[in-house]
């Protein structure tokens, strides 16, 4: 029930009119809300474990947020969740604790990495990609596996010497493929498509 409130809590944090209203104007903005939910959807469900809950699986989380932006981002998880609750063997048990650790936590994180780049390094096309994009996922992928190792050690559910053979340790494995496969996306479509990434400022980032 705890968590439960605590993520219906955050996502409501995200609640903005003006993104939700220009939302429901622009079939377009839909159309890539629902596209980038069904790609979550598919990529988690290739996944591995050992153990019960210490599943892993990329989480391409960072890429849809630089797409999406924040608040739609956690929008697009959610949707791409209920995508899993319905086609998948996700229980309701599980779901809230699957959008903490697998989506909401690692969005926001995503988000201030991307504010701090932003805010601190040169606005540059190239630094865009390698930080931005690659290196701030494979961090935020990371990131992942050890916050969740840390919350089912605080419940109790596994000794830290099982969570450090079985699950944590595939934190030094699963940065790079996270990296690369939301460096290469970010890659193509600011390559092809730029106006369809909502943290890309042309003005920005191309004219330096």
């Amino acid at each position: 029930m705890f968590l439960t409130m605590l993520t219906a809590a955050m996502f409501a944090a995200t609640f903005n009119k003006q993104t939700y209203q220009a939302l429901l104007t622009r079939p377009a903005r839909q159309t890539g809300v629902f596209a980038c939910a069904v790609c979550l959807a598919l990529i988690w469900q290739i996944q591995a474990g050992i153990l019960e809950h210490l599943n892993i699986h990329i989480l391409g989380i960072t890429a849809v947020t630089l797409i999406m932006g924040w608040r739609l981002a956690f929008l697009c998880s959610l949707l791409a969740s209920l995508l899993l609750l319905y086609f998948t063997e996700l229980s309701s048990n599980q779901f809230a604790q699957f959008l903490l650790l697998s989506t909401f936590i690692p969005i926001y994180l995503s988000h201030a990495l991307y504010l701090l780049c932003y805010r601190f390094l040169p606005k540059h096309f190239f630094v865009y990609i390698f930080v931005c994009a690659f290196l701030c996922a494979g961090f935020v992928g990371a990131a992942k596996i050890l916050i969740s190792g840390g919350y089912f050690y605080l419940l109790g559910l596994y000794d830290l010497p099982t969570l450090l053979d079985n699950y944590m340790f595939y934190a030094v494995i699963m940065w790079f493929p996270e990296a690369m496969l939301n460096g290469m996306v970010i890659t193509l479509l600011i390559t092809y498509r730029p106006h369809w990434v909502k943290t890309f400022y042309d003005q920005e980032y191309l004219n330096k």
